[in-house]
């Protein structure tokens, strides 16, 4: 099992450009494949940088099979793809110690 977190980023496209119906299908996309396996969706380059089309949308995210963990990264449309598949990329760094830090966040929530 997996556990699923995202980025700020991600929760702001997420409401900006999702409808209310496509976001309740993306966090049962979360929660019921992804924890499972998230290797699902198309890998872009790397095989734990993945791709997944929802309703002419796409969300990427970054699978860290050693933390056992899926990082929710960006939403965009075909028209921003490149430039969304270029940016996250460029951050990958970035995104492992934000992911970290949100594993280390969590467990000590848990033990409070």
């Amino acid at each position: 099992m997996y556990a699923v977190f995202r980025t700020q980023r991600f929760d702001k496209e997420l409401s900006k450009q999702l409808s209310p119906e496509e976001q309740r299908e993306i966090a049962a996309f979360e929660q019921k494949r992804l924890v499972e396996n998230p290797y699902v969706g198309d890998m872009l380059g790397y095989r734990f940088f993945r791709e997944k089309k929802i309703d002419g949308k796409r969300v990427y995210y970054l699978i860290y099979d050693d933390l056992r963990a899926v990082l929710m990264v960006a939403v965009s449309t075909k028209k921003t793809q490149q430039a969304t598949i270029n940016e996250i990329h460029d951050r990958l760094k970035e995104y492992h110690e934000a992911i970290k830090e949100a594993i280390k966040q969590r467990a000590e929530s848990d033990r409070a």
